[in-house]
């Protein structure tokens, strides 16, 4: 496995503006909708830092746990486990159940597999060669 350093900067990046939206920000847009859509990214980042799936599969997986912390809420895993108090735990696994999130998440997925789809049609235009994922290395976003 080898770390993907472009990949691993922006999940770096992203975790600061999570932790930043989640601690200074209390208002009915960012804090709830933006911030969820850029957790699926955060994932998503981090997933590509460290694996070599490809896009889909990736953006995926992101979507996919993101649906599974929401389902979390609504079954209310951190009380059933003793951490509904814990503030940290609150942040990042979210403390209350929102069927609008959904739509968040998948925002945000939509929005990874369009970025990745704009950025390879512009290498493929600037004439860089892309990289198959069994072939890709430690190269930058």
């Amino acid at each position: 496995m080898r770390l993907n350093r472009g990949y691993a900067a922006l999940t770096i990046a992203l975790l600061a503006i999570e932790l930043a939206i989640a601690l200074f920000l209390n208002d009915p847009i960012v804090r709830p909708y933006v911030g969820d859509a850029l957790a699926v990214v955060l994932v998503y980042a981090g997933i590509r830092a460290v694996t070599r799936l490809p896009v889909v599969p990736a953006a995926l997986i992101a979507f996919a746990v993101a649906v599974a912390i929401e389902f979390s809420q609504y079954f209310r895993l951190l009380k059933a486990i003793g951490l509904d108090q814990n503030r940290f735990a609150r942040m990042i696994l979210g403390s209350g159940f929102d069927p609008k999130d959904f739509i968040a998440y998948a925002s945000g997925a939509v929005a990874v597999l369009l970025i990745e789809r704009y950025r390879r049609a512009s290498r493929a235009d600037a004439g860089i060669r892309t990289v198959s994922p069994s072939s890709e290395s430690s190269s930058t976003i």
